[in-house]
Formats: structure tokens, sequence, C-alpha cells
């Protein structure tokens, strides 16, 4: 079977991948990188093929001889007649490389992004069978330190390797000692640092890009303690993304530390231990977008505390995110996954209540992404929309027939181009088109709605080809847009902006706000009924045509929100969000909360992987993972209601979710 060396995996081609059904027929789309019959050279090889070993691509595949699948999978040196008129009405004689070798070459050769993407659905990614997924030649590998190699080490994850670190001079005789003595010292200093930041759960050989943002973060950051630099300005953009509250207090006396050492430290951040821990504090508001913008208070954290601020109300707890008068108890059926033993998650059995807010919570590196992203959510996709991404191990799935739809609304931009938008995202952008196109001036014109695209020619301007932004390349440094000279960044050509609804041209339209949009479109229920969903998540201040380049991952996230709300549900929808408060404030969760709980009361099921109090004490139901992160985690501590978890003795997040609820009695609620 062809492989590819990726890393210390190998991408596989997977036949079943290639050859979903059996029972279907080649001229069926049998073969589904082929598709259904299409009279074209690619088919023209396969009935050549047929040709030879007697067969119809109109057979079944399941009836057809295994020699003749293996000639069209993994090809053929035979010489083939190719007869197709269509081409050449003599014919061609050739060899036919193969299907599976025609994938593995597009993914190798990665033409575009495009093709190898396209290569990737028929291939998983399995252990590369020469190193064993050590990475390293075998020959480094025979020589060892005590009992171990540099890969074992690379396997252990860090709180492990400070334990082996702690007692490594046992292993070593004198010479050895006083080679690598400087040498120890560095490493357990290093090792250090990575604990102090709240990465002991991760191991050395870890691919870097299956890191989140967080872990990377911290990762630069405990390089930069390392450093041991002085007089340098750090700035951190919300680092505490991804930890636990137990680790959240590591990550603050690693940044004091830094502080200590002699340098300045400026993090942006919305997580109030945060906030109280630091020397000084800048709150910028009123609102958000066009409703901000100015320094609201700046002091210590003791006169932000006494201020009236919307963030201040919160710190002293005159505002709050309350609990939910009752516990819903669901409407009586359940998923149950069963025997689910991905990455470090240890052969758990989970049960998730429909029509419940359910939290998923546990330190960092607990396995809440393993059980959720890459086992059930792929279940769940595949049984409803037959997608190909295969989970990872379990051993079975029961109450799939009470989900009808499944939604993971993650914080991944909605686009990569200045060209997308929230308008074009959420389809509204596409009503407001008909409507320009529906106006007297547009008829008399003869404008379509494309017309009032700047995706296509005829309304758009032709020098930044709808833009509104002209990118200057500058070699070595990042692109720089700059304003298109032609059209001042309106997008449209004059012609196309002599069009006026209300005295508004398309492009005035895509500058309003979604504050303004609503009230602009209130007559008009199929755009006002789009807009008014982006308002509900509390993104009123965002502009219909602002560039999805510029919005935050917790923007983008909400505008996925609204786009789903503005869809018809049938009350047997399964949301997935992982981490929704990143980068949201207090007052914007409390928002985003609403939203949320509306979609459970419409008899849906919400279920979020969170490490914040203010989302985990609301849900009906937490499921509780740990007890820590790596290979001590990935068992099931606890489930049941918040009351519950905080009465548990063994979990760390009972302690601090215990303490929050006790605050809120103390506060009145």
């Amino acid at each position: 079977m062809s492989t590819l060396s990726w890393f210390r995996k190998v991408a596989q081609v997977d036949i079943h991948k290639i050859i979903p059904d059996p029972r279907i027929s080649i001229k069926k789309g049998g073969i589904a990188p082929l598709g259904e019959y299409k009279n074209n050279w690619i088919f023209a090889q396969v009935e050549a093929i047929a040709d030879k070993y007697g067969f119809k691509i109109s057979d079944a595949i399941e009836d057809i001889d295994e020699s003749a699948i293996d000639a069209i999978l993994y090809g053929t040196e035979e010489i083939l007649k190719i007869k197709n008129p269509s081409y050449n009405s003599n014919g061609y004689a050739m060899q036919f490389n193969g299907i599976v070798n025609f994938i593995a070459d597009q993914h190798e050769e990665r033409h575009t992004e495009g093709t190898k993407s396209w290569a990737e659905e028929f291939m998983n990614d399995v252990t590369c069978p020469e190193c064993e997924g050590n990475r390293i030649k075998k020959q480094a590998l025979w020589f060892k330190i005590g009992d171990k190699n540099i890969a074992d080490l690379a396997k252990l994850d860090i709180s492990d390797l400070e334990t082996w670190f702690m007692h490594v001079e046992e292993s070593m005789h004198e010479r050895q000692l006083a080679i690598g003595q400087e040498v120890i010292k560095e490493i357990r200093t290093r090792i250090g640092f990575l604990m102090d930041v709240g990465l002991d759960y991760l191991t050395l050989n870890r691919s870097a890009g299956s890191l989140s943002g967080g872990e990377s973060q911290r990762i630069r950051l405990a390089t930069q303690i390392g450093s041991k630099l002085v007089g340098v300005l750090y700035i951190l953009d919300e680092p505490s993304i991804g930890l636990h509250q137990r680790d959240n207090v590591r990550l603050i006396k690693a940044l004091q530390d830094l502080r200590d050492a002699g340098n300045s430290v400026i993090v942006v951040e919305h997580d109030k231990d945060m906030i109280m821990a630091a020397d000084w504090v800048i709150d910028v508001g009123p609102g958000a977008g066009v409703h901000g913008g100015k320094i609201v208070a700046q002091g210590s954290p003791e006169s932000l505390y006494a201020g009236d601020s919307t963030t201040s109300l919160y710190l002293r707890n005159e505002k709050q995110i309350a609990l939910p008068e009752k516990r819903r108890e669901g409407n009586g059926n359940s998923l149950k996954l069963l025997g689910a033993s991905g990455n470090n998650l240890k052969n758990i059995n989970v049960s998730f209540p429909l029509g419940t807010f359910i939290c998923v919570t546990g330190v960092s590196g607990s396995g809440k992404s393993t059980l959720i992203n890459e086992t059930l959510y792929p279940i769940l996709n595949h049984h409803i929309y037959r997608s190909l991404k295969k989970p990872l191990p379990y051993k079975k799935i029961e109450g799939l027939k009470h989900i009808d739809k499944v939604i993971d609304i993650d914080q991944s931009p909605i686009g990569r181009t200045p060209r997308s938008n929230p308008a074009t995202y959420t389809g509204v952008f596409s009503d407001i088109r008909s409507l320009f196109a529906s106006l007297p001036e547009a008829a008399i014109r003869g404008y379509k709605p494309g017309r009032f695209s700047f995706n296509v020619k005829g309304g758009r301007c032709e020098t930044c080809s709808g833009g509104g932004m002209q990118v200057i390349e500058m070699n070595f440094l990042p692109d720089v847009y700059v304003q298109c000279p032609t059209c001042q960044g309106k997008r449209y050509n004059r012609e196309t902006l002599e069009v006026r609804y209300r005295g508004k041209s398309i492009s005035d339209i895509l500058a309003m706000t979604i504050d303004q949009a609503v009230e602009f479109f209130e007559n008009i229920p199929s755009i006002l009924h789009k807009i008014k969903t982006i308002q509900e998540v509390g993104l009123g201040y965002v502009s219909l045509g602002q560039s999805s380049t510029t919005l935050s991952g917790g923007e983008a996230q909400r505008v996925k929100l609204a786009t789903e709300l503005s869809k018809k549900d049938t009350g047997n929808t399964f949301y997935i969000l992982d981490e929704p408060t990143t980068g949201l404030h207090f007052e914007d969760i409390r928002i985003l909360l609403d939203v949320l709980q509306k979609l459970v009361d419409r008899g849906n099921t919400v279920l979020v992987i969170e490490h914040n109090m203010d989302m985990i004490k609301v849900a009906d139901y937490i499921i509780d993972i740990g007890p820590e992160g790596g290979e001590r985690g990935g068992t099931l501590i606890t489930t049941g209601t918040p009351e519950k978890i905080a009465e548990h003795k063994s979990s760390f997040t009972s302690a601090f979710l215990k303490q929050e609820l006790n605050e809120l009695k103390v506060y009145g609620q």
C-alpha cells in the first residue's frame, strides 16, 4: 500500500475510503475518487481494464474479480489498449498507474492546497513502520542513559521527565557526571519553566501543529523566562486561553517572576484573577467597536474594583451572571459513548443527556478535546452527513436516532480573505442584493443581483477587483493593504453606486453597523431576521461588510452562531462549542449564554468544553475529566449538576466551582 512519510506518522491511502460501498458499480460512483461515470480519459482507462479482465463497469464492485480491482487500484504493467473516439480514433497503448498511486502522488507533490486536501480525503495517518513513531534512526537509539534512549525521554510527559532527571545521576558514572553536570542543570531549569506555566502534561515529541494557541503561547513564555533577559517589554494576548483555574495560578506566578527579573509585562486579558494580580490596569471601553475606543479607567486593581465601569461592576459582583432558576433534566433521551480510548482516554463510558446545556470540564490536557472533538463529533458527523473523518477508538455509541443535526461552532476565521464578511457568511447579502436589483432604477438599467456583488465583474471596481483594498507586496515583510485609489474603498464602480435604497448605496449598506442595519431594514423581514440574530449574539457594533480577517476568534464564533440561529432547527440539534468564552468580557459571556440557553429552551442540546466558571456554573449537567493532564488524565471523574460537582472531593474543578457558588450566595443570589 502506498505510504508517504509525515513526521512520525505516514499518510496511508485507505481502500475503504476509495471503495466505501462495494455493492455499488464503478459506473454509479463506487470508486469515490472517480465519482459517477463521465466520458473522460480516466474512465477510458478503466474501461480498457474492464475489457481486459472481462467485466463491465456497470457490475457491482463486489462481483468483479479481485485481480481486476487490484489493477484499478494499484495499476498494472501490462499494456492496455485505450479505445475512445473522443481522443483518438485509432486508440492508445499505455500502462495504467492505479488510483492509489495517483492519490499518493497528488498528496506528495502538493500541486495546490486544494489538491492535497482532496487526496487526504482518501488517506489515514498511521505510525511510521520504519521508525515506529520515534522519528530517529535505530542506530541513534542504541545509546542510553540509565535505561532510556532519547526517544524514550521524548515520550515522557514533562512531569515524568522532571522526576527522571531528579535521579539521573544515580545511573551515571564519574566521567559522565563530569561531562553532563552543567547540561543536566540547564535541562532541569528549563523543565521547571514548562512546569511553572502549566504544561506538565505535554510530551517533548508532541507535534507543534497539535498544540492549541494557548499552549504555543505558554511554550514561548517558558522560553523567554529561561532566557533570563532584563529590560524587555513582553506583550501577551489572552495567555489564559485553554487554562483551568488551577493552572491559571501558576501562569500568574510565572508572569510575576518575569516582572521581578526586571522586565515589563503587558497582558490583554479578561480573567478576573489575572486582572486583580496586576500592578496597573487599563480598562478600555465603554462598549465594543464604534462604542468603545476610550480609556474608561486606569490605575491599581483596587481603584478599578471601586470604579463604575462595566468591568468594575463585575469585579465586585454588583453585576453577575445569574444561576438558572432550575436545572433542566433533559428530554429523557441520551447519547451514550462506550469504551472511548483515544489518546489518553482510559476506556471511559460517558452519557450525554439530550435537551440540556452540558459542560465538559477538566484541567488542560485531561482529554476533553479527545473525547468531544476527536471522538464524539466525528461519530455524529459521519452518522448524519456521511463525513469521512475517522473518530478515535471507541467500542459503541447508543442513542444516535435522537439526533438529526450536529453543528460544531469553533473560533476559526469565517474567511481568510478581506472579501469575506458577516453579510456574505450569514447569507443576508444575497437578500440585500436582490432588494437592490428589484428597485426601479436597477430595473431600468437592467441590473440583476449579480451587479451588486463585489466578487464578479460588472458592478464592482475593477482596479481592486471589488476588494476595496489593494495589496502591496513587501518581499521579506508582511503584505500591506492600502485603500483603493479608484473607488476609495467602496468596492463598486460609479454606475452601481448610483442605485440607492432609501438614500443608501450598496456600499453604504455594507458600511453600516449591525445595530444601524437592524433599524434600517426593520420593514423587510427576510433581511431583518438574519441581521437581528447577529445583534442578539452581541455583535451590534460590527459592520455588515467588515473584513473577516479583522474579526477576533470570539467574534467569528458568534457570527457562526448567528448564522445557525437564523436557520430553522428541528429541536433535535446537537451543538458543540470549544471554549466559546475565549476573548470575551464578562458582559459578552452573559450575552452569549442568553443565546445558548435559548437554543436549549427550543429542545436542542448544547455542549461546551470550558474552563470559565461563569459558563460552568450555569450548566445543567457537567462531565468532569481528569484528574490531571496527559497520561494521568483521561478518566471520568464525576458527572452531574454544578451543585453535585462542587461537593466532589477529588476534582480540581469542584474546588473552584464551590468557591464560585458560595460567592453568589454571599452576594445575594
